[in-house]
């Protein structure tokens, strides 16, 4: 039976956790900018995900609205993207119950972001919504029917696991989704300045992030007390912090710099203190630039206001039209057929 839903190039979404940091920045968001000239994207505020751990109420609500004005401010465009926040298209979680009935048990419980989470936790203090969080990212991709989604690698097994799920669905019910595939970012992951064997992010400490909106002091302090080696290095080896430093460098647009200092660092002649002067200027000319751009975003909150509840609307009817066909295929009654 041909489908009469429509279909997106690519879906990516973002948790609303209160900062943008460079990671963030740089491993998905300016991708996802870049993508909007190339292909038709949905990129959707998961609030929903957010609530898998205990939550401040008037934090998610402040975070989600945070999350629309960064993602306009970061290049987000409604003129070629749909942006929608998760919780005013509930058929999501619709599906992610029809979904959850494909799925084992086992599948769900060996993926590794929950193992790594729960045995931090008291099994009572583990909430089924964390165990149950691959099944609603699962429908977040295929309500829309995505072709590809951009990921990291600590997002692979989550996508493979939907993959398994939509291939599982069109051999019981009739070939419907099309099986996503990964995009996988030529960003590397970046990793804290402070200890660069981590994964840069703010749950660690602020001293383990660079915030996309920061002051022009605060990122010069955070570059200056960055890593750099640590033992004996062979020449033109790269320790983890070096690396971190030129990762970053190399994402921002002071290409000219990332390149001569490199060629300084296979030399042998690299100065770490030019290395972090280059990095802090490049970052600061970034974030100074953002913080502008987010002003004047602020300033037309109510128009974002509007947009995003248009786009969310829409949203929803793309994922309506998804879950009507799902009904029929697996035997649910649709309102329409009383």
């Amino acid at each position: 039976m041909e489908s009469i839903v429509k279909k997106c190039d690519v879906l990516s979404c973002i948790q609303p956790s209160g900062v943008v940091h460079l990671g963030n920045y740089f491993g998905a968001i300016k991708n996802w900018v870049q993508l909007q000239d190339t292909h038709s994207c949905i990129f959707g505020i998961v609030d929903l995900h957010a609530m898998t751990e205990k939550h401040d109420p008037a934090e998610l609500k402040k975070h989600t609205n945070q999350m629309m004005i960064d993602l306009i401010t970061c290049g987000i465009d409604p003129q070629k993207s749909t942006l929608f926040v998760q919780s005013l298209v509930p058929e999501h979680v619709e599906l992610s119950w029809i979904l959850g009935t494909l799925a084992s048990y086992g599948e769900v419980s060996r993926q590794a972001q929950f193992k790594d989470k729960s045995k931090r936790k008291k099994e009572e203090a583990v909430s089924v919504g964390l165990f149950s969080y691959p099944l609603l990212q699962a429908a977040d991709i295929l309500i829309y029917r995505a072709k590809e989604v951009p990921v990291g690698q600590d997002q692979k097994q989550h996508l493979e696991l939907t993959r398994n799920i939509a291939e599982r669905f069109n051999s019981r019910y009739g070939d419907f989704f099309p099986i996503p595939e990964p995009k996988y970012s030529e960003t590397p992951k970046l990793m804290s300045l402070a200890d660069p064997t981590k994964k840069m992010s703010k749950n660690i400490g602020s001293k383990h992030y660079i915030g996309l909106f920061e002051t022009e002091k605060s990122v010069r302090k955070k570059v200056a007390a960055a890593m750099t080696d640590s033992g004996e290095l062979k020449k033109g080896e790269m320790s983890p912090g070096i690396k971190t430093l030129f990762d970053m460098l190399g994402q921002t647009s002071q290409q000219s710099d990332y390149i001569s200092l490199l060629n300084d660092h296979h030399n042998g002649n690299l100065k770490y203190q030019h290395l972090k002067e280059a990095v802090a200027n490049a970052l600061v000319e970034l974030t100074t630039e953002m913080r502008q751009r987010r002003a004047e975003a602020e300033a037309d909150i109510s128009l974002i206001n509007d947009s995003i509840r248009e786009m969310s609307f829409h949203a929803r009817k793309l994922a309506q039209e998804t879950l009507y066909e799902v009904k029929q295929r697996v035997g649910i009654k649709n309102l329409s057929h009383f």
